[in-house]
């Protein structure tokens, strides 16, 4: 049986792997990934806390909610990064400094 705190340090591994390579890449794509990463992280904790703590759906909902947000996100987030290429030929988010051709 897996334990809360197993599924925890599991959850913040996932998220601190997730917040460093936020902070580093410089890529559209990577960081889409290193967000959808840490937005697992927090499904994982949604999930956990409701199984040992509170015994009902609600958390089960929530993560499914996120999971639909989360696709909702990287919808967008692609369509920006491919429209971006097309205007800028790079991907690279150091080299947009404005929203304007």
């Amino acid at each position: 049986m897996v334990a809360l705190s197993d599924l925890l340090f599991l959850s913040a591994l996932l998220f601190s792997i997730g917040l460093y390579g936020l902070l580093t890449r410089r890529g559209i794509i990577p960081i889409l990934m290193c967000v959808e990463l840490m937005l697992n992280a927090v499904n994982i904790n949604l999930i956990a806390f409701d199984r040992f703590l509170v015994h009902d759906a609600a958390g089960q909902l929530m993560a499914i909610f996120s999971i639909a947000v989360a696709a909702a996100e990287i919808a967008v987030g692609l369509a920006l990064a491919v429209r971006l290429y097309q205007i800028r030929f790079t991907t690279n988010v150091d080299e947009v400094h404005t929203l304007r051709d």
